[in-house]
């Protein structure tokens, strides 16, 4: 936009000049893989695992898992803190009351300076496509302030379905015997939901219903995967050889060509497309 390419009454608005071209197809169809996870503490030590695709569902959401977080110190005490009175809520033996002891005492230990891992990991969905679609627009003619960008994230029912199929794929995988060694006694993935609303995982407001519904608790919870795509698509910006629509000489080599994606790490496919 800022080189001139866009839709001539917002770049005229922010005062770029020359108009090489009026585009209006230029920042639609934005596109962000909305991802929602679960947080489950072990009371035992898992092996540090980076992030592996480990099912892709049949009905297009991902579920995915990374075990032995390294955390800050604040996001680390909320996430206790949350442990804690989630053990205490469903403590009925005395020896969960001494569990919870222990990690009150271990909390307080704690060097405010330090990184902390902890034992345990993250099981998360993230939904292909996506369906829903957003637009970027110029903040200011500023090259190094980024753009607004709205992702309009579960807008389409067809994602939320698919996001509240993978958390129930989820929930079975938490409940089920195989699982068992990996989480609390006792504790059961619905409780687990529960400790993820009261995290700083996002800036959108809590509600209420969340706590039983699941469509709800995927749009409060949703997060980013990071892999932004769109806004100079294939056909409306870009021909099929990524050459600029109406332009000599000029192509697009990156995710903004792309119409869709699965929400995987983008970089080989974008190498391949420079070649």
């Amino acid at each position: 936009m800022l080189s001139g390419v866009g839709p001539a009454v917002h770049l005229e608005a922010h005062g770029v000049n020359p108009l090489v071209l009026d585009q209006p197809m230029v920042g639609q169809g934005m596109a962000d893989n909305p991802m929602n996870f679960v947080a489950i503490p072990s009371p035992q030590p898992v092996e540090l695992s980076l992030i592996q695709a480990v099912g892709i569902t049949k009905f297009d959401s991902y579920i995915e898992g990374l075990s032995g977080l390294s955390l800050s110190f604040d996001i680390t005490r909320r996430f206790f803190d949350g442990v804690l009175n989630l053990l205490n809520e469903t403590s009925h033996t005395t020896s969960r009351k001494i569990l919870t002891q222990s990690i009150a005492v271990l909390l307080k230990s704690f060097d405010v300076k330090l990184e902390v891992r902890m034992n345990g990991g993250l099981i998360f969905q993230k939904v292909d496509g996506p369906a829903s679609k957003g637009h970027m627009k110029l903040r200011n003619t500023n090259p190094r302030d980024n753009p607004s960008v709205t992702f309009n994230y579960y807008q389409e029912p067809e994602d939320l379905n698919k996001c509240v199929k993978g958390l129930n794929t989820i929930i079975r995988m938490i409940n089920s015997k195989a699982f068992s060694k990996y989480k609390y006694p006792g504790v059961t993935a619905r409780e687990l939901l529960n400790l993820m609303l009261a995290l700083p995982i996002n800036l959108r407001p809590r509600h209420v219903t969340s706590a039983f519904n699941l469509k709800q608790f995927c749009i409060d919870t949703v997060t980013s995967v990071w892999h932004y795509h769109g806004g100079c698509q294939v056909g409306k910006v870009v021909d099929k050889n990524y050459k600029v629509l109406g332009i000599d000489g000029l192509r697009v080599i990156d995710g903004s060509t792309f119409l869709k994606s699965p929400g995987t790490n983008p970089q080989a496919t974008v190498m391949m497309l420079g070649r």
